[in-house]
């Protein structure tokens, strides 16, 4: 009997592992979702009773089939949330990373399985974002509004400039590899670190992966299963820290989730490609404009408390 060569059978094992942490995700929610309507007030976003709005399914399914496509998600569902008023700031960021993350697990089985690239560089990746996640997300969901407000603001901005060197070609082109030696591995998780860490504030994955990979002159395909594998474990691990906090809202996310599940399946293997030229382009500048208007929002905050504070003036 032929056995299984090492790398086939590593990554079958490291698909059964997302499949536990999906699991395990999934059951946290589950408990997070129930142990609010119990405690908290009936008005509160993460204790919010019925099923998601069709608004909600929609954004789900169209940010996911672009996102499956490379566009990203993040970026444009913020723009939406936060221009339809359809989530606090204060809790945006974990509404984006819990909603997100079931999609994001059925890339990683698609993506993992259809691109090859080594498994040791895979899995080293994968580990350093899920441990910059998990700092992150503790630290993000503990943040008052106005931090939240002025993080998400300045990391659209970084978003979006990276967007646009992609957009004009101006990122590095990479070379064919689909491994790295031990030196640039090493530097590469640091980087893969902090994006997963950046990933709990709100920024995406997508360009700024595709940018390191490429730098380190990898074949930057390489950058799929890398991205979206990072991505499936580290937004279960960072989002149990947001339910566990209450710091999402709990409508929204769940229509990010079932539409975002179809949305997926269909662009990875009936699309599979569109001429997304126009569609990056108009992403862009939908998200400078968030950008200003949630650094805006942070500085009208900051006047009202000012206002608020100043001792009145004593009479003559």
């Amino acid at each position: 009997m032929r056995s299984m060569p090492t790398e086939q059978l590593a990554l079958y094992a490291l698909l059964g592992f997302l499949v536990v942490v999906g699991v395990a995700f999934a059951a946290a929610w589950v408990a997070g979702a129930r142990k609010a309507r119990a405690t908290l007030p009936h008005d509160d976003p993460a204790a919010e009773d019925g099923p998601p709005s069709f608004a909600h399914l929609g954004i789900g399914f169209v940010t996911n089939f672009f996102d499956t496509l490379g566009i990203g998600s993040f970026a444009p569902t913020t723009a939406w949330f936060k221009l339809r008023r359809v989530v606090p700031d204060r809790i945006l960021p974990g509404t984006l990373n819990v909603g997100h993350t079931a999609p994001v697990i059925v890339q990683a089985f698609i993506y993992t399985v259809i691109i090859e690239v080594d498994m040791i560089t895979l899995v080293v990746l994968i580990g350093a974002a899920v441990a910059g996640a998990w700092l992150g997300a503790g630290v993000v969901a503990s943040w008052p509004k106005r931090t939240i407000q002025i993080g998400m603001g300045s990391a659209l901005l970084i978003a979006a400039a990276l967007m646009l060197m992609a957009y004009f070609e101006l990122a590095p082109q990479g070379g064919t590899s689909l491994t790295l030696p031990l030196g640039l591995l090493l530097l590469a998780a640091v980087g893969n670190a902090i994006l997963g860490a950046l990933m709990t504030l709100g920024i995406g994955m997508y360009a700024p992966c595709m940018i390191m990979v490429s730098l380190m002159g990898m074949d930057p395909r390489a950058a799929f299963p890398i991205m979206m594998g990072s991505c499936a474990f580290l937004m279960p691990v960072g989002s149990v820290r947001f339910v566990r906090k209450d710091a999402y809202a709990l409508r929204p996310a769940l229509g990010l989730a079932l539409g975002g599940i179809p949305a997926v399946l269909i662009a990875a293997y009936i699309v599979r490609e569109l001429p997304l030229t126009a569609i990056r382009l108009l992403v862009i500048v939908v998200v400078v404009y968030t950008a200003i208007v949630m650094l805006r929002s942070a500085r009208r905050d900051d006047l009202a408390d000012a206002a608020v504070a100043e001792p009145p003036a004593a009479d003559a």
